[in-house]
This record gives structure tokens, C-alpha cells and sequence, in this order.
């Protein structure tokens, strides 16, 4: 694919429009919304988020986690703590997620300050995977460099062989809760006209404003 081929994607958005002064006085309530219209919508994983972060070194890193749960305590995920986001985490305790529903034309950007859950919360969570889910948790180094694929394969198989069971969280596996104070909804609108609204938390309360397309 050229320049001029990947220059000219695009396509126009008119599903839906999004008013400040229709929107939820709570940010936590407006996303529940379309968290649920994502579902409606039969989207693939509506709880797939982008997540950066950035460690001492300001360089930052993303990729895609799943959404655990949310409430208006913060948005849960669950992770290596000894990873390449857990020790920027330890670094810099903020983050930033987005949500993009694109079938709905739909994106929901947060940042917030980031917290580890309390160990109750990441031992329910960790015993809710399937076991062969908690079994890589527990025998992957995440992010370390391996020889190959056959390395993993072959720890896996000798803890197996050996009778080990994963029935108890290793102590680098764990969740955490972004603890939000900035969120923006962006609903596509035609010819790039979109609709943004932020919340923002100051002296104590959300506020509610439009920001330019």
C-alpha cells in the first residue's frame, strides 16, 4: 500500500450526535451508557481499551487491555506487575485509556491516577480465569526477553508434569484501579464537525464542557 492509498481513508460519520446539556451530569454515568450501547451493538470486545503509560525515562508505551469492571471508584484491570506497564506504573502512578467503538462511531478517552487494587480483589479476579489463563500468569515473565516460543511451551509443560497446580496468585499478578480525572466522549459527526465532551474534576466536582472538533 502507497502513500496516497492510505492518504485517502476515510469515511464520514452520522449516526448519532452528542449535546453537552444532554449528556449525564456524571462522567461514570455516560459512559455506563454507551458501554451498554457498545454491548447493544454486538461489538467485539467493547471492553478492549487502549492503555499508556510512562515510566521515569518519558518514553511512552501502549497497547490493548480488557476492562474488568468499573465504578465510580475507578476502571479495573488486571496485569503482571512486573511487566513493561507495572514498572511504569511504579515510576509514574498516571495512565491514560481510550475506547473506540467504531462501528458506532463512538471513542471515550480518560486519564487518571493509578492505584494497585487490595490483594481480596486480585485473588476473586485471579480465581475467576479459566486455569490454563492462570497458569501463564503465574509462569510468564511478561515483557523479559524468552528464546523462543518452545521456552514457554516447555515451562509450562514441566509445571504441569510436576503435579503444580495455579490455585494461588503469585505475588507479581495483579489489578489495578485508574482513578479518573479527566474524561472526553467524541461521537463522529459529518465532515469532521465532532462532537466532544469533557469532564473534568476541579474543586471537588465534575465539570461538564465542549471542546472543539
Amino acid at each position: 500500500m502507497n502513500k496516497k492509498e492510505i492518504e485517502f481513508i476515510r469515511r464520514e460519520y452520522s449516526l448519532a450526535k452528542l449535546e453537552e446539556a444532554e449528556a449525564e451530569k456524571s462522567p461514570f454515568s455516560q459512559f455506563a451508557i454507551w458501554m451498554q450501547d457498545a454491548k447493544r451493538a454486538e461489538i467485539d470486545e467493547p471492553n478492549a481499551m487502549f492503555l499508556a503509560t510512562t515510566g521515569r525515562d518519558g518514553i511512552p508505551s501502549g497497547r490493548i487491555v480488557l476492562l474488568k469492571g468499573f465504578d465510580e471508584e475507578g476502571f479495573l484491570f488486571f496485569t503482571n506487575y512486573e511487566s513493561r506497564k507495572g514498572r511504569d506504573l511504579t515510576e509514574n502512578p498516571f495512565a491514560a485509556i481510550d475506547f473506540f467503538w467504531k462501528e458506532i462511531e463512538r471513542q471515550v478517552r480518560i486519564q487518571g491516577r493509578v492505584i494497585k487494587t487490595t490483594s481480596s480483589e486480585s485473588d476473586e479476579y485471579f480465581m475467576s480465569r479459566p486455569p490454563g489463563s492462570r497458569l501463564s500468569a503465574i509462569i510468564s515473565e511478561q515483557s523479559r526477553v524468552v528464546p523462543d516460543r518452545a521456552f514457554l511451551e516447555k515451562t509450562r509443560d514441566e509445571w504441569i508434569l510436576k503435579g503444580l497446580n495455579a490455585e494461588e496468585r503469585p505475588a507479581h499478578w495483579g489489578g489495578y484501579r485508574i482513578q479518573p480525572f479527566l474524561f472526553e466522549f467524541w461521537q463522529g459527526r459529518e465532515h469532521r464537525l465532532h462532537d466532544r465532551v469533557q469532564y473534568r474534576f476541579a474543586e471537588g466536582k465534575w465539570i461538564r464542557e465542549r471542546l472543539a472538533p
